[in-house]
């Protein structure tokens, strides 16, 4: 029987297009759990807000894997964490997800401000962690989420990073920030190895993201920044109104969500 690892990976095969929550906790992991998929992730902006920390490599890496540990534990599918650009040691955060649980990492190749690594540079750190670890390695370039140089020529730079990354042992290509059906198109045809695209808005639906090649989409923090616009909505109905219908109309039954828990 294959193990967390190979299942992971045989689902960016397709069909059908592996479709890839992000939780952030262990009862959003468990709800997508129940709801169905076969996989999740983890998201590094929803682990750190919740944690009181901002997004993009501020919170301490020990932190990040106790959170994935709790949703790795918490589930019985396999489990792939968002750790970012690997914590200044990208190597011994692949060592310390599997030792949390999880079977797969996201690898970005922007800096904190914004610029992306050297290309070679990031090259050699995928490899590195290819030939320490089984870890699925989802290698993400962030030309397009961060508009990063010439727009004539992103779709020319994220195909040959991506390519590279591939070649390095990655075993799926991330490029965020891309929303036109046609540019998601070519990016499918042109990569070599399974695409994965981040729904957001603009984003064509998935069934038209399947039909454009893709096989991997993931929600990022967008379903945790839904549960935030929703929290801010049951705060301002109290505060203004005294009233609390957006807290219970649609809300979990207190049961089923002690059920989510009790094995």
């Amino acid at each position: 029987m294959p193990g967390k690892a190979e299942i992971l990976r045989q689902l960016h095969q397709g069909p059908p297009m592996l479709v890839l929550p992000n939780a952030w906790d262990a009862a959003s992991a468990r709800i997508f759990e129940e709801a169905g998929f076969p996989a999740i992730a983890t998201t590094s902006a929803g682990v750190a807000n919740s944690l009181g920390y901002p997004d993009v490599e501020r919170i301490p890496r020990d932190e990040m894997l106790w959170m994935v540990k709790r949703i790795a534990e918490s589930v019985s599918v396999p489990v792939t964490a968002d750790v970012e650009a690997g914590y200044g040691d990208p190597v011994g955060t692949a060592r310390a997800v599997l030792d949390a649980g999880a079977v797969g990492m996201n690898l970005e190749d922007s800096a904190l401000d914004g610029s992306l690594a050297d290309l070679a540079a990031q090259v050699r750190l995928i490899a590195q962690v290819r030939a320490a670890s089984e870890i699925v390695i989802n290698a993400r370039t962030d030309v397009y989420l961060f508009a990063v140089g010439n727009e004539a020529t992103r779709f020319e730079r994220t195909v040959e990073r991506l390519n590279a990354y591939r070649k390095a042992g990655a075993d799926s290509l991330f490029a965020p920030g891309v929303r036109d059906p046609e540019t998601i198109g070519r990016l499918a045809k042109a990569v070599n190895g399974p695409l994965n695209i981040l729904a957001t808005a603009g984003v064509p639906n998935m069934a038209e993201l399947e039909r454009l090649g893709v096989r991997r989409v993931s929600i990022g923090s967008g379903a945790m920044r839904a549960s935030m616009g929703l929290t801010q909505r049951i705060a301002k109905e109290l505060k203004e109104h005294g009233t609390f219908a957006s807290m219970t109309d649609g809300a979990m039954p207190y049961p089923d969500a002690n059920k989510l828990f009790m094995k």
